[in-house]
């Protein structure tokens, strides 16, 4: 079988490097791919947004199975033509992209259907949101409505805070079209997980729990990014927990999409805070996290063909997954300056001594080949991934092979894991 990874970033070459395991397939493509997955598929260097150029690829590669990475080529409609051209293709239609594409979609959907998350209010111009805020006495979160790269959410302490936020997303128009719509929605208390399930539609199977690090700074400080590390499992997830989830939210929520006449196909993952009347959503995503993929697969022992298989087949209920039972810690390793302005085009080096490490994989997301060497080209440059006996020792395998890389000006936080580490 051909298959063909959409997209240039860490869950990507996570994606590719799962897929190339498979028995099933003899060629992975990836388009635009990065300096690491060219070294196991083939890269044709065609943007993730570039549907008409990924479908003459596919066309052309004769390629069997496609699988996206992003959000926005889904949320473009890619599944949509892919299959009017009879292209086998994993991940939802554009309807049903919407979950993630359109934060007041998803919070209506949720508020109609009694699906547990966080009260809110929906404002499309800035007056009448700034006047909402200055009666607000309590900490709120503002949300651009539309797709903004995971940095479209500000979490407010102060009414001064929230003004700006909504000056710059609705005024000053920093994610463009993506501040047409915001949401303001209470703050909630708890601590996060992340829950990413695939489905047919109907059925739903969940993947190990995950626990995300979204602030740049140790101690969770800073400004929100599109994630600084993960780790899996969970423990804050129990296996009563994680039914409770699958109970109250993610099957409700595919059944909720039906009677909206969208049948769901693919990824559902679901950002929850776990607050203390119960699990409730902070976010859905339409397609695999990052970096909480790159956590999670290491730890998964089942061919992923079968999985992607099931689900557009109609056969998620046919399935029982085995996991590997040591945890797996990937810590990020990004651009100086990132998630604001950075620069790019350093050399990294200690790539190849790693190489060499047991247990431990490292995921390229913002690199690039230039000859013989691999340089920074993104924001987020690498996730470097170790599964441990437990999770001391695979924080520390990880941290160990984090600090045999070297480029300008990198950041990375030291405390990916520090949740987990409390818990045991």
């Amino acid at each position: 079988m051909r298959v063909l990874v959409i997209g240039s970033g860490g869950r990507e070459h996570a994606l590719v490097w799962k897929l190339a395991q498979s028995k099933d397939i003899d060629k992975v493509y990836s388009a635009p791919g990065n300096g690491g997955i060219c070294d196991i598929a083939e890269c044709a260097d065609i943007k993730a947004e570039d549907i008409d150029g990924l479908l003459d690829l596919a066309v052309r590669q004769k390629v069997e199975l496609t699988v996206v990475g992003p959000e926005a080529p889904l949320a473009r409609g890619i599944v949509d033509k892919f299959n009017a051209k009879g292209i086998r293709i994993f991940g939802p239609t554009k309807a049903a992209a919407q979950i993630e594409s359109s934060k007041v979609f998803m919070k209506s959907l949720m508020k109609k259907y009694n699906i547990p998350t966080a009260d809110f209010e929906v404002f499309t111009s800035s007056a009448p949101a700034k006047d909402y805020i200055k009666g607000l006495k309590r900490k709120f979160v503002v949300k651009a409505d539309g797709l903004a790269a995971g940095k479209g959410v500000v979490v407010c302490a102060t009414k001064e805070e929230g003004l700006a936020a909504i000056d710059a997303i609705m005024d000053k128009k920093i994610f463009k079209d993506a501040g047409n719509k915001v949401i303001i929605e209470e703050c909630l208390e708890g601590e996060e997980a992340s829950i990413i399930a695939v489905t047919d539609g109907e059925d739903a199977v969940p993947l190990s729990s995950a626990q995300d690090h979204k602030r740049i700074y140790d101690g969770d400080k800073g400004p929100n990014t599109g994630g600084m590390g993960a780790y899996s499992p969970a423990p804050v997830v129990s296996d009563d927990a994680l039914g409770g989830i699958m109970k109250d939210v993610i099957d409700p929520t595919i059944d909720a999409m039906l009677k909206e006449g969208i049948q769901y196909k693919g990824v559902l993952y679901a950002g929850l805070m776990l607050t203390k009347s119960g699990p409730k959503v902070l976010e859905f995503n339409c397609r695999f996290g990052d970096p909480e993929t790159q956590a999670v697969l290491p730890r998964l022992k089942d061919d992923l063909v079968d999985l992607i298989d099931a689900s557009i087949d109609d056969e998620i209920d046919l399935l029982s997954l085995q996991w590997d039972t040591r945890p797996c810690v990937s810590v990020v390793v990004a651009s100086g300056g990132y998630p604001g302005e950075y620069k790019t085009g350093f050399e990294i080096e200690g790539l190849e001594g790693l190489k060499r490490l047991k247990d431990v994989h490292v995921f390229h997301a913002g690199t690039k080949k230039t000859g013989d060497r691999i340089v920074t080209s993104g924001g987020r440059v690498l996730n470097v991934t170790a599964l441990g006996s437990d999770i001391k020792d695979a924080i520390d395998k990880c941290y160990n092979a984090v600090n045999l890389i070297e480029f300008e000006g990198m950041h990375f936080r030291r405390d990916i894991g520090y949740r987990a580490l409390k818990r045991t």
